[in-house]
């Protein structure tokens, strides 16, 4: 009999959950963003991871309607047809139009222009170039150059984040300026005047590119000028589009950002204003995370054959316990001159760099990978997630679980 009610009792919450669920709003949320880019996609799955835990929502997909020229004036129309309940858009000339409908928004600017009343995804870029400077600073780059698009605010906020963490390390940045309004919409024409300011930088030079796009066309353009990649120039893009950086040669090395978690954090704001919930909180941030190493900056600009010795094999042997002796007897070098050596070309000590590339890599894992701390902790030669920890933050100043949820995907 207990039996039986127990079941009774199940099936009762079972359909009262169906019920609730049935009778739920489905909201209808309209999405512009495009899907053709990485910084799209990685929104837009974010949003999807949201929705599923969250929902039930009811997307309606207006990135096709907007880039056909005669159907941009229908937009706000099919909106007030579809009954959209909220809006999550790339900036876009008809923006202004659709806020004032009334609808709950959130908007992904890529200008410096206002939009009261809305909720925003916001890029930092100035974190952006500060962390691709400080990439090809580790890597020995005493020349730095940065370029990008002269007329897109993002793009200049990009240079001056790299051009001021450089400047941090006693190196001036050589910023590429488009030459004129002509040149600055013909690509034939542009080309040749980046060969000449290719040519022109010192070399070995690091230069980082404003996004993936840029870096492609840095990239055919060393080609035209007999400059070899990563060996004279070598190359850094924004945004991780693996259709960019994979289908190039050499592959391109680009900055990830945490795309889907800003994503989330947008659908979680939207579905706030939509439900008539307070929020203080009214914009996502789009962060860098780290840098994806592929063969345009597979190299390091250092002279010395005793600290190229040492930092591959610190770097190959990242998983394990090493200490500085272990890297001492691998070069044959006493400790004093080599020591000298790295303080010298590389600003830190060995042991320094150690740590660096250890602590890189745990932060890589816990990005890219679905390990647990504890399964880190053990790959990584530590013997408990305390130990990983105490290591991870006295150089990140947060701890390994906050870093996932700061910057890791949504698995």
């Amino acid at each position: 009999m207990e039996r039986n009610n127990h079941k009774l009792g199940t099936c009762i919450n079972d359909a009262l959950r169906i019920f609730i669920y049935c009778m739920a709003k489905i909201l209808k949320v309209a999405l512009m963003i495009e899907r053709s880019r990485e910084y799209g996609r990685g929104l837009l799955r974010g949003i999807a991871d949201y929705a599923d835990k969250y929902g039930p929502w009811a997307f309606y997909w207006c990135e096709d309607l907007f880039y056909r020229k005669s159907d941009k004036s229908k937009l706000p129309m099919l909106l007030k047809k579809w009954q959209i309940d909220g809006i999550i858009m790339r900036e876009n000339e008809q923006a202004e139009k659709i806020i004032k409908m009334g609808i709950h928004t959130v908007i992904a600017p890529y200008t410096t222009k206002k939009y009261p009343g809305t909720a925003k995804i916001f890029v930092d870029c100035n974190a952006v170039g500060a962390m691709g400077a400080e990439y090809l600073i580790d890597r020995g780059y005493k020349n730095l150059a940065f370029c990008g698009f002269t007329e897109m605010q993002w793009s200049q906020e990009r240079g001056e984040g790299f051009a001021k963490r450089a400047a941090k390390s006693g190196i001036e940045t050589h910023i590429y300026k488009l030459p004129s309004e002509k040149a600055r919409y013909t690509w034939d024409a542009e080309q040749t005047f980046m060969i000449k300011w290719l040519k022109s930088l010192p070399k070995p030079v690091g230069i980082m590119a404003c996004n993936d796009d840029r870096s492609q066309q840095l990239l055919e353009v060393c080609k035209l000028a007999a400059l070899r990649v990563p060996q004279d120039v070598a190359i850094l893009g924004v945004g991780n589009d693996e259709m960019i950086c994979k289908f190039s040669a050499p592959q391109l090395s680009s900055i990830a950002r945490n795309h889907e978690v800003a994503g989330f954090e947008a659908a979680e704001i939207l579905h706030k204003l939509m439900t008539g919930k307070k929020t203080s909180h009214k914009e996502a941030v789009v962060k860098p995370t780290h840098v994806i190493t592929r063969q345009s900056t597979d190299f390091l600009a250092i002279e010395d054959a005793d600290i190229i010795k040492a930092v591959n094999f610190i770097s190959k042997n990242a998983d394990q316990m090493i200490q500085v002796q272990d890297v001492l007897e691998n070069v044959g070098s006493s400790r004093r001159m080599l020591e000298q050596k790295f303080r010298t070309e590389l600003k830190r000590s060995i042991l320094d760099e150690i740590t660096r590339i250890r602590t890189d890599k745990i932060a890589k894992m816990l990005i890219e990978s679905t390990l647990s701390i504890t399964q880190i902790a053990l790959a990584m030669g530590f013997s408990s997630d305390a130990h990983i920890s105490r290591y991870f933050s006295s150089n990140k100043h947060i701890t390994p679980l906050q870093y996932r949820k700061m910057f890791g995907q949504i698995f």
